[in-house]
């Protein structure tokens, strides 16, 4: 019988699979995250928080699309609860443009239209790479400098425990038998923890500046686009997704790309202030890895061995 879990990490992934773990389970385990880090030091506190997957490799569309839409129903709860101003979720328009075909969650958000042609054409003016498809749509954001704080004040109401401490292997827990299941959210970390090798920072860079009568996000998912997303007291401006590169410190060209591309799009930024831009590393990988792994502590395999009489 499963009665307590180690959820490693503190980022939104983490805090997130705490609280679910939580309310799937309503009281009858306890739930422990364990963390070096907690918000708002975490790669998820500078992010824009709009819902959407993004950077998924080859991860199949069906896992993709189930993980994606758990999600949306997710913070839509909250956002028809008296918790939505306090956890930041918001309903926002958005245009997503790109180059390529392809889009498997049209019938998640809400309102999803293609644009026409005669749209595209007016946000291709002056473009050499055309937008060769785009789509209008209301979805949520969860603004994280609010939502993680959200997260954890639900798991600490529920009895969730906090230990803070640095894990460098998933065999420190060998030693001891103080959880039936450990769950892995430490992204970037599982190179180190995990020995996974596939795994891969790409950097993101973004500016926060203060423009609150922008009210629709913009999306550009070519490979070299930017994107402008709203948040309750500023709006973020990206960004970039550099592969390999751990460099957390600010980039000039970078910053330049970002408000020149974001200007070509919304001319009215060019005298916004900028407020600060902040440097993050997204976990990367070939395809997400969500999978079960049998792991035998010490004291496990002593009872095992002891009951088939070796040793």
């Amino acid at each position: 019988m499963v009665k307590k879990i180690a959820v490693i990490g503190a980022g939104i992934n983490g805090i997130s699979c705490a609280v679910q773990l939580q309310q799937k389970f309503k009281g009858a385990v306890e739930v422990v995250v364990i963390s070096e880090e907690f918000s708002p030091n975490t790669t998820g506190d500078g992010s824009a928080g709009l819902w959407g997957p993004y950077l998924m490799g080859n991860t199949p569309n069906d896992k993709v699309y189930k993980w994606s839409k758990s999600m949306h129903d997710f913070l839509k709860e909250i956002w028809l609860s008296d918790k939505a101003g306090e956890a930041g979720v918001c309903l926002l328009p958005a245009i997503r443009v790109t180059l390529q075909d392809g889009n498997i969650w049209e019938n998640v958000v809400y309102g999803c239209k293609p644009l026409t042609q005669k749209q595209l054409d007016s946000l291709n003016e002056g473009r050499v790479n055309k937008f060769t498809r785009g789509h209008f749509f209301t979805t949520f954001t969860s603004e994280p400098l609010k939502f993680i704080p959200f997260l954890t004040k639900m798991f600490l109401e529920n009895g969730g425990k906090f230990i803070k401490r640095r894990i460098q292997n998933l065999n420190e827990f060998s030693t001891f038998c103080d959880y039936d299941i450990i769950v892995n959210c430490t992204g970037l970390g599982s190179k180190v923890i995990c020995g996974d090798n596939t795994m891969q920072a790409i950097r993101g860079q973004v500016s926060r500046v203060k423009a609150n009568w922008i009210y629709c996000a913009f999306l550009d998912e070519a490979d070299e686009g930017n994107y402008i997303i709203p948040n309750t007291e500023s709006v973020v401006l990206g960004g970039t997704h550099q592969i390999n590169d751990f460099n957390t410190s600010v980039y000039k060209e970078d910053s330049e790309f970002i408000h020149k591309g974001c200007r070509d799009v919304l001319p009215g930024l060019k005298n916004v202030p900028t407020l600060f831009q902040w440097v993050g590393l997204r976990p990367g990988r070939p395809q997400v890895r969500l999978e079960p792994e049998v792991f035998l502590t010490e004291k496990l395999l002593s009872i095992i061995m002891d009951m088939e009489g070796v040793g």
